[in-house]
Order: C-alpha cells, then sequence, then structure tokens
C-alpha cells in the first residue's frame, strides 16, 4: 500500500502508535537509523500492543539505502516548511510519506534535494509549531487511503 518512513525518530511511543497504523492500513514502516531508542523499547512495544506482529518494520541505515531498496513510486516529505498543502497532492499505491525526528524535523539538506511539490504541510493555526508525529502519520496515510478507495480495505 504505502511505505511509512521515519527518520531518525526519537520518541518510542510515536513510532508503536505508527506501527499499529501501518498494521491497520496495510502499510510498511522503515525506520532510517540511527534511532532513539532499542527496538525493545516497553514504550514502543506498549503503543504498538502486539500489532508488530501484523505490520512490516524495516530498519535502514541510510536513506539513501531505503530509497534504492525500496524504490517508492514517489516520496512525499511532510514539512513544516513545506509550501504545498498535503491536500493538494494526488497519491497512488507505493507512496513513500518521509516524516523527520521529533525535535528537530527534517535536515534542510534532504528537504532541499526534493522537489517542492513533494515537500508537504498540513494546514494549522498560523501559531502552532507542529502536530505530533504520529498524528501527523495517520492524517496523511488516511487521506492518502481515502484517495485509493481505501483499496485492501473493509
Amino acid at each position: 500500500m504505502f511505505e511509512i518512513v521515519l527518520y531518525e525518530p526519537e520518541i518510542p511511543p510515536n513510532t508503536g502508535n505508527i506501527i499499529r497504523l501501518c498494521a491497520n492500513t496495510g502499510s510498511r514502516l522503515h525506520l532510517i537509523e540511527p534511532l532513539g531508542f532499542d527496538l525493545d523499547d516497553k514504550k514502543l512495544r506498549r503503543a504498538g500492543l502486539d500489532y508488530d506482529e501484523f505490520a512490516s518494520v524495516k530498519t535502514h541505515t541510510t536513506y539513501e539505502g531505503f530509497i534504492t531498496q525500496v524504490q517508492p513510486a514517489n516520496v512525499y516529505a511532510l514539512s513544516t516548511h513545506g509550501i504545498q498543502s498535503f491536500y493538494e497532492a494526488e497519491f497512488k499505491e507505493g507512496d513513500a510519506f518521509l516524516f523527520g525526528p521529533e525535535t528537530r524535523g527534517l535536515p534542510k539538506e534532504l528537504l532541499d534535494n526534493m522537489d517542492n511539490q513533494h515537500v508537504l504541510r498540513l494546514p494549522m493555526q498560523a501559531d502552532s509549531r507542529s502536530l505530533n508525529l504520529s498524528n501527523t502519520a495517520a492524517i496523511v496515510v488516511y487521506e492518502a487511503w481515502r484517495q485509493c478507495n481505501f483499496s485492501g480495505g473493509s
């Protein structure tokens, strides 16, 4: 379905929640190292419950390694620095959604190497900094899945 990519994630419960999101949407989770936690972390397991057996989770040593191995149809980065609303994008199966570390977001160098049409932002109030990572991932994945007529869902 979709590839969810967490670039250097830091907070175990967010990743656990996204594991659960992947299990329920048929998406696959990719973690770009270094991780800010151990994959055996209690908080990660608690948030993901036992959904990890229903979700595909892979780690990659680099973002470039992920691209080479997975070869996603499109990569969309979610960033507060994005100009285009993610509601304007047209998603398809096989697209990847790239999210940065919770405390600092995606690196400027990575964003600078992407087409502006693939750096998206969620609409928020003007004075807001950002949404929670797992909430943002859920909003994006469900909108993309809706655009694909909830293919594979029931």
